[in-house]
């Protein structure tokens, strides 16, 4: 805790206890030229030492140096090192030796043993066990079994072992349940209960105010050395412990029933465990989030089946995916964000095999950026927390020679290692995981064409979303590269504090790749009204410093958005290359929103790529024909199948002349020749297709045509006239003609 006593200004333990290496450490100045090299710091080395004064002091029968004053006791204890035999001095000072001379030759062995000047000679410990004396009882001792990570090579069961009797495992003695919980767990339940550490510790009067006069000195030297304060106690050793108290948070507890300690995952009927509180809890649920997070026995509930369910990950990782929609428990969301990234093997060996310490160009880059990133939070703040910071980037930007350091990486890093800030190889490893998946190639040196194409496709979404917004934006000239490079280039973390970072990222991580274009259309939307109302001067001064974001609001917008877009349409060719399917048999079961589209099979029918210049120029996306197929539902036969709940609601426009969509259409279209809807100026003409068209306003329209030159035309002469979610059929209804998926109309009679 204190970094071998390094961070404290005094000495680890009781005057006459210390070794002499404690007390040397006190008498060192590192501008002293007499002195070497600096004493070895505290460590386990000198806890042997101190249980060799407490033996002998249990053999001799009296307490040490308990006569003379500390500074001569310290004194004492440093002349040990001239001595020969440091046991029979000691004996002699304190007039006990013939006692000390009658005791078993063994137990004299462990003294010496224990009371050796040099820690270097000194036993450890673990050493110290296996000395004969401890013979008869060393072998009841366990070796101590570090508890296993859920994310490392070894086996979490291996040292598992069942009774003989299963029912011994069932005893309910009292029923204390939350006796059973860990530490961190409790104290995070005592914290949401009411419980204020902090009041506590003053009560105990261990943290005291002083009025700040009377901090000043009474004298101070030019130097700056100043005389006439005591030290302040809080600089001292205290080993006052404090017992906090779980009335209250027992209090609270109360009603919870037995069976919520221990749900069961199999259970299909419900998530939450039927007890009595169940009714109570299922109305929580629908709370906003930020109270069902201070809810003492909604956060139990959820803690306790979050722990079950990483404890089986891989497992139950679809299960992880499943209660994450819900909400994801702030105690344990570093480990969940972990599961939802698939992260697996053994991370601390990686990290470890990383180099961190050798002088790279892009430290002093690195050192510039970290004490400007997320400040305002102590942890991150913290020298620790400085430090911690470097490592890990360091050692991402080691790990990936293909990538480079850009500025915002450190933004990314943060919330990684807030979430894991005493395990920095699973921050890393978070790290590492998240970047491939939202920023593929970001992080090139020349990362121009990937943030062209992804600012393109982000205008596009705009258009398909709010047209009247992108007309408007467009208008002014206010593109996306003005304001929206630093949104997805550190995924909207040097935009929004931690705290809000946590719940857009607890859903951003359930999406696929191109979930943050619906997330940036949701922020446009939240500030639409004030858009709308300015110019490009305004905006530019809005967005500098962006106004308080809604993020709830934010977070459900973007869902709807997402439901709503094709998942062709944000297609992207620098997107990350697909994955290789099957890699562990544990892959999540590729639902229609969470996979990406380039992970799809490509077949014919799929997205061609297009190049930037092209893609600029068209306002609306394109979608795929196999998204049209799919999102119509269209079987062989040629019927549309029904529609199912959850999908875009879609219409087909073809805008080719009647007589050459009486010869094959998709069944379903209606048809709206170019000619007779837009006059040559683009202006929406009065007429019974027109009519037709205002009736879909507001599904999903694909236009389809022989050229996909006029459907581009077709299709941002609707966004001018504020037409929302337009795309184009990529590749024009040539692409459908192979599928046998055209019908004709039958023959009037």
């Amino acid at each position: 805790m204190t970094d071998h006593g390094a961070d404290v200004d005094f000495p680890i333990g009781y005057p006459s206890y210390l070794a002499p290496e404690v007390i040397a450490q006190g008498s060192f100045h590192p501008s002293d030229p007499s002195h070497d090299e600096a004493p070895h710091p505290s460590g386990p080395k000198t806890d042997v030492w101190s249980l060799g004064v407490l033996l002998f002091e249990l053999c001799a029968g009296r307490r040490l140096l308990q006569n003379i004053d500390i500074s001569e006791r310290l004194k004492f204890i440093l002349t040990l090192g001239c001595m020969d035999d440091i046991v029979t001095v000691l004996a002699e000072e304190h007039g006990c030796l013939d006692t000390i001379k009658e005791l078993p030759e063994n137990l004299l062995d462990l003294l010496r043993k224990c009371l050796t000047f040099l820690p270097s000679k000194r036993m450890t410990p673990a050493e110290l066990l296996g000395d004969p004396v401890f013979e008869g009882i060393s072998c009841q001792y366990r070796p101590f079994q570090k508890p296993v990570s859920l994310f490392s090579s070894s086996l979490r069961c291996a040292s598992l072992e069942l009774p003989e009797d299963i029912n011994d495992l069932c005893k309910d003695d009292d029923g204390d349940y939350l006796a059973e919980r860990g530490i961190d767990e409790v104290y995070h339940l005592w914290c949401l209960a009411g419980g204020d550490l902090e009041k506590e510790l003053t009560n105990k009067e261990i943290i005291q105010s002083k009025p700040p006069i009377c901090t000043l000195p009474n004298f101070v030297v030019e130097d700056g050395e100043s005389f006439g304060q005591g030290r302040d106690r809080s600089f001292l050793l205290d080993d006052t412990t404090v017992t906090l108290s779980l009335c209250q948070l027992r209090n609270r507890l109360k009603d919870v029933a037995g069976e919520a300690y221990y749900p069961l995952l199999e259970d299909e009927q419900s998530t939450l465990p039927q007890s009595c509180s169940s009714n109570e809890l299922s109305s929580t649920v629908t709370l906003p989030l930020i109270i069902r997070e201070r809810d003492t026995e909604y956060q139990l509930i959820r803690i306790i089946l979050f722990d079950r369910l990483l404890k089986a990950y891989p497992y139950k990782k679809n299960l992880v995916w499943k209660e994450a929609r819900l909400d994801v428990p702030p105690l344990v969301r570093g480990l969940a964000w972990a599961a939802l990234l698939g992260i697996e093997g053994d991370i601390q060996a990686k990290y470890d095999s990383i180099d961190k310490d050798t002088p790279i160009p892009t430290d002093r880059q690195i050192e510039v950026d970290i004490p400007r990133c997320h400040q305002y939070d102590e942890l991150l703040s913290s020298p620790e927390g400085h430090t911690k910071f470097r490592r890990v980037l360091k050692a991402w930007v080691v790990s990936h020679p293909e990538l480079v350091y850009w500025q915002g990486l450190d933004s990314l890093c943060a919330p990684f290692l807030y979430l894991n800030f005493n395990n920095e190889a699973l921050a890393y490893a978070c790290m590492s995981a998240f970047i491939p998946k939202y920023l593929y190639n970001f992080f090139l040196k020349d990362n121009s064409h990937v943030i062209q194409e992804y600012l393109t496709v982000f205008s596009q979404m705009i258009a398909f979303h709010d047209p009247e917004l992108s007309n408007h934006l467009n208008e002014i000239g206010f593109i996306p590269d003005l304001y929206a490079i630093p949104w997805f280039l550190t995924m909207f973390t040097h935009v929004f504090p931690l705290h809000k970072i946590f719940h857009l990222w607890d859903t951003l991580l359930l999406g696929n790749s191109s979930f943050p274009f619906c997330i940036g259309v949701a922020i446009l939307q939240q500030l639409r009204d004030r858009l709308l109302a300015n110019g490009f001067n305004e905006c530019i001064l809005l967005f500098s410093d962006l106004p308080e974001i809604d993020i709830e609001r934010c977070v459900r917008e973007s869902i709807i958005l997402f439901r709503w877009t094709p998942r062709s349409a944000t297609y992207r060719q620098h997107a990350q290359l697909p994955k290789p399917a099957g890699d562990n048999g544990f892959g999540k079961s590729g639902s229609y929103f969470s996979s990406d589209y380039q992970d799809m099979p490509k077949t014919d029918l799929s997205r061609e790529p297009l190049a930037l210049c092209d893609l600029k120029a068209e306002a609306s996306p394109r979608i795929s024909a196999e998204d049209l197929i799919d999102l119509c539902e269209l079987s062989q036969a040629g019927i549309p199948k029904r529609n199912k709940s959850g999908k875009p609601k879609i219409v087909a426009v073809d805008i080719r002349s009647g007589e050459d969509f009486s010869r094959g259409h998709v069944s379903g279209s209606i048809n709206v020749p170019f000619s007779s809807v837009f006059s040559p100026d683009g202006e929406l003409l009065q007429c019974p297709a027109s009519g037709a068209l205002h009736n879909y306003k507001g599904s999903v329209i694909v236009v389809i045509s022989h050229a996909v030159k006029s459907a581009i035309i077709f299709a941002s002469h609707l966004v001018k006239v504020n037409f929302p979610r337009v795309c184009i059929l990529d590749g024009g209804i040539n692409k459908l003609k192979l599928t046998g998926l055209l019908t004709v109309p039958s023959p009037q009679i």
